[in-house]
């Protein structure tokens, strides 16, 4: 291991800002999880574009990051969420297929989960559905936590707003959800899925 992948993320940045160079170590660090979540938000042919656009676009930002936040992760996911914004129609039109024809042409590429396939199959109609009809800041709140597996604190830090806010819009994304699903909870839901 070279002593820059042994540095926390502010770090890096602070080197990036002298060695651009050193700003490979920050992609290394987290394009693949970024790169999971866009995907299961968009599909795989959007992902490689929004990822590519998050990087460069904290890139061009690194003198503006507040390096007292020792964790990048929650201002590369407030990029990618301003990035996959751009596209939220062609989520909730994702959405609406799956939730129609059951197929979810994300889920696919990871064939390797067959044995859950038929119920999975049924869950994700339903939580695609679910998904669908939420707006788009609850839904933004609920995928962050519970696909890029961010914390409350970071939800908020990476989509600028305050943790009530966060908070609120989880419990409603929560609760609609739920509703949708016939009491089901969610998050039971998603690991069936296969996402990851």
């Amino acid at each position: 291991m070279s002593a820059e992948t042994d540095l926390d993320d502010a770090e890096v940045i602070r080197r990036a800002r002298h060695d651009p160079a050193a700003f490979s170590v920050l992609f290394d660090r987290h394009a693949p999880a970024l790169h999971r979540y866009v995907t299961r938000r968009l599909g795989d042919s959007m992902a490689d574009d929004i990822v590519a656009e998050t990087f460069l676009t904290a890139f061009r930002r690194l003198g503006r990051y507040d390096t007292g936040y020792r964790d990048a992760r929650p201002w590369l996911y407030g990029i990618a969420a301003n990035l996959v914004g751009r596209h939220r129609r062609a989520e909730v039109r994702a959405y609406l297929s799956l939730a129609r024809t059951g197929v979810d042409e994300v889920a696919e590429s990871y064939a390797d989960r067959v044995e859950s396939r038929v119920t999975a199959s049924a869950a994700q109609r339903d939580l695609a559905r679910a998904l669908a009809v939420l707006s788009s800041k609850d839904r933004e709140v609920l995928l962050m936590i519970a696909w890029a597996d961010l914390s409350y604190e970071e939800t908020a830090r990476a989509l600028g707003i305050p943790i009530g806010t966060v908070r609120s819009r989880l419990h409603r994304a929560r609760r609609k959800t739920r509703e949708a699903l016939g009491g089901v909870d969610p998050s039971a839901i998603s690991e069936e899925t296969g996402r990851g």
